[in-house]
């Protein structure tokens, strides 16, 4: 295989040792020294030389880092793409103030790290080492590597992914030309919204995507047996996204992106004294980004190439017969959850290339029946697979939308595909069929915090008006929770304790039992399980069915399978789970949920269980909820509870604090750490725009659940927000006792 440039002169490497003879060793550079063009310095082993070329054919000077031991004059590693020297003054150095730098004529500074080291006495050193990284090192700390920025070669131990810390990406980007470095028209990444996949664009098209990572290696590549020479791996943590490869044998091995935007895998092979092919990324008709559409699969040995998955149909017929198929596939029946029907399933399908996971959703410990679970109870979850394909599988992962890039390839990856119920009649497998649990965050409607007109509706109840929901008996619950069992216990509300069970038929569910203390009595019990019945919305759980025996009253919901949202919005380790596309449409579900309790059921429901409750001394109006969705929404941006915030600067709760930074116009500031490579800036300002609307002082400047719905999802003026309620301590404001407005509706009324 030809080379990027020619070898490096000879008599180059004759005032390399004059130049650096009180170096310490041929491969360190020190602050008081210089590598001028001519001079070089070596790796320890003799693997990597590091000094100024010029490509073939090219008066151009750049800074280096190319092969020595073999393949002579190969580069991997170029400092100035963008920069070249036209003459020989270059000089490469170490900033006393640390990273390092490449002046020209002396002064003029070509190319610098940018990176400068806090106060100290000791100055940097750089070392080439046999890896090929050229690192900066103060009192033997890492302050600097070139591993950190790659250019066209992936070696061996070099990471291509994202520091989530720092915010660094590691990508490769092709040079111009065989004998231009400059950066040209390619970059293969691994992108990091969703489940990381690999990428590659040409400018900013997408050309061709390699699947997401299952454990082994990533979808889309031939499957390998176990090799001799290298092992992959691919780390996913709170700090860093990365894959890299490592050589297990004294053998060398490189990845390059090539001008023309071919990804090659080399091997060095002595008997040859060249590079060959050990593997590729190949761009065939059905390696073009998404070249079959939406629900469309390529299949390379047939024409024409595209297909509609089973189940789908041509979006519009005119276009596939006239081998367009830009615009794909759709269901052939409509989904059912829409309606609110919850008969919705899956279809098993293997043998595909994982479809782009842009904008899905993972987790890591999650099993394949709770990863269905989740995606049955998500409207816009369009399938779902287990993330490992190690030890029968584990992990889910979740697309939402149009799956998309889909094409037939020797996988044994399954992937669930989500179908009508009518549509599965056919082949769907029983297997796939169970009830499901919920994927979002979403409202938990506890009865004994629903308001209601007792004196009016208490009486004249019988089990006849509750004909519609099912009556478990006690026998089956007890054993359904293993007798009340402390170890099934997952909470504790007003209401009673919460149980976790699992019925006869498998189906886990949620158990809340009326604790003994409470003063509701059976009539008013089933006056509030007859309006619950009543409400069906996707962001309301589901109530499947009540028990009354003696003393006895349950209530049996759908099991949340990932618990509520303070266990993952509060949780060190779970919080980076909730992006920010996660965390808006939790906020923007809520307000829907909520809006519907309000004003779209035939009940007028007040919630008063959003987990604030904030109106204590019991005067209930809509705008209670209003206030309590606005302290939750500014508690889902910050990661903060509102009780127990504190602040270096003052003594204000998270309201407080809010209002402060509107003010400043430092709103942003608000925002969760964790949220700033997910984040969409004008969504978070609005919604913590939105927030302070609700938590108003006056309940009569709070907005309707209608107007904050349309102002979540409108790009409209916003008003400007007044002071908010601040609740520090035990102190509430004056308009829950005075107020007129929270004399309003307190019960249910048919609209």
């Amino acid at each position: 295989m030809d080379d990027h440039i020619h070898p490096i002169l000879p008599f180059f490497f004759i005032p390399f040792f004059f130049l650096l003879s009180n170096s310490a060793a041929l491969n360190t550079i020190s602050v008081n020294e210089a590598i001028k063009d001519g001079n070089t310095i070596v790796s320890d082993g003799e693997m990597f030389e590091l000094g100024f070329f010029s490509p073939r054919n090219s008066k151009n000077r750049y800074l280096g880092i190319w092969y020595k031991k073999i393949s002579t004059g190969t580069v991997v590693w170029v400092a100035n793409r963008e920069t070249p020297i036209t003459d020989n003054s270059g000089e490469f150095k170490l900033r006393s103030s640390g990273g390092p730098v490449i002046h020209s004529g002396g002064t003029t500074v070509i190319w610098s790290s940018n990176y400068t080291v806090s106060s100290t006495n000791l100055d940097p050193v750089a070392h080439l080492l046999d890896t090929g990284n050229l690192i900066v090192c103060v009192n033997r700390k890492l302050i600097w590597q070139s591993f950190d920025y790659p250019g066209d070669t992936l070696l061996p131990g070099m990471k291509i992914g994202k520091d989530l810390v720092t915010g660094l990406e590691r990508c490769l980007t092709s040079w111009k030309g065989p004998e231009d470095p400059t950066p040209g028209h390619y970059v293969y990444s691994l992108d990091t919204n969703g489940y990381p996949q690999m990428l590659q664009k040409h400018g900013s098209s997408l050309n061709f995507r390699i699947g997401p990572w299952n454990g082994v290696r990533f979808h889309g590549l031939p499957i390998e047996d176990p090799n001799q020479f290298y092992s992959s791996e691919f780390v996913i943590s709170e700090t860093e996204i990365y894959y890299k490869f490592k050589l297990k044998s004294p053998v060398f091995e490189r990845i390059v992106l090539m001008s023309d935007g071919n990804t090659v895998q080399l091997h060095w092979t002595d008997r040859i004294q060249d590079w060959v092919h050990f593997g590729d990324a190949v761009v065939d008709a059905c390696g073009r980004y998404g070249v079959c559409g939406p629900y469309g699969v390529c299949r390379m040995k047939e024409y024409p190439p595209c297909r509609c998955m089973e189940g789908f149909g041509p979006t519009v017929q005119e276009d596939w017969k006239a081998a367009d198929w830009s615009r794909g596939c759709r269901l052939k029946k409509p989904l059912d959850c829409e309606s609110g029907k919850s008969d919705d399933g899956f279809k098993k399908v293997a043998g595909l290339k994982f479809p782009d996971t842009r904008g899905s959703w993972y987790n890591k410990s999650m099993t394949l029946e709770e990863c269905e679970m989740t995606c049955k109870r998500d409207c816009n979850c369009t399938a779902y697979a287990n993330l490992d394909v190690r030890n029968g599988g584990s992990g889910c992962l979740l697309w939402f939308g149009d799956l998309m890039d889909i094409r037939e390839y020797d996988e044994d990856h399954d992937i669930y595909i989500k179908m009508a119920a009518s549509e599965l009649a056919g082949f769907l497998n029983s297997s796939t069929n169970k009830k499901k649990g919920a994927l979002i965050i979403i409202l938990s409607i506890s009865s004994g915090n629903w308001e209601y007109d007792s004196e009016k509706n208490s009486t004249g109840f019988s089990t006849e008006d509750l004909d519609e929901l099912p009556f478990f008996s006690l026998n089956s619950i007890a054993k359904a929770t293993n007798g009340f069992s402390i170890n099934n216990k997952i909470g504790e509300g007003g209401f009673g304790p919460v149980y976790k069970g699992v019925l006869e038929d498998g189906q886990e569910v949620a158990v809340k039992r009326l604790s003994k203390t409470s003063h509701q009595g059976v009539d008013e019990f089933k006056n509030e399980v007859f309006y619950i019945a009543k409400l069906q919305h996707r962001n309301l759980v589901k109530l499947l069915g009540y028990c009354i025996h003696g003393n006895e009253m349950i209530l049996i919901y759908e099991y949340m399978v990932n618990g509520s949202l303070d266990s993952f919005l509060f949780d060190e380790t779970k919080h980076s789970m909730l992006d920010w596309p996660h965390r808006f449409g939790i906020i923007h579900g809520m307000a829907r949920g909520i809006l519907y309790l309000h004003q779209d059921s035939r009940l007028q429901i007040i919630h008063r269980d959003l987990k604030a409750e904030y109106a204590v001394h019991g005067r209930f109006s809509t705008k209670s909820d209003v206030f309590s969705f606005g302290v939750l929404v500014l508690e889902i941006v910050s990661g903060r509870k509102n009780q127990g915030f504190s602040h270096k600067d003052h003594s204000d709760n998270l309201l407080g604090h809010t209002w402060r930074l509107f003010k400043e116009n430092k709103s942003i500031e608000l925002m969760n750490a964790s949220l700033r490579d997910s984040c969409v800036m004008p969504e978070v300002l609005r919604s913590i725009h939105v927030g302070l609307l609700c938590v108003q002082h006056n309940v009569e400047d709070r907005p309707t659940m209608l107007s904050v719905v349309l102002m979540l999802i409108s790009e409209g003026v916003l008003p400007q927000p007044k002071q908010p309620a601040f609740f520090t301590g035990e102190s509430y404001p004056e308009h829950y006792v005075k107020s007129s407005d929270e004399y309003m509706i307190t019960l249910p009324y048919a609209r």
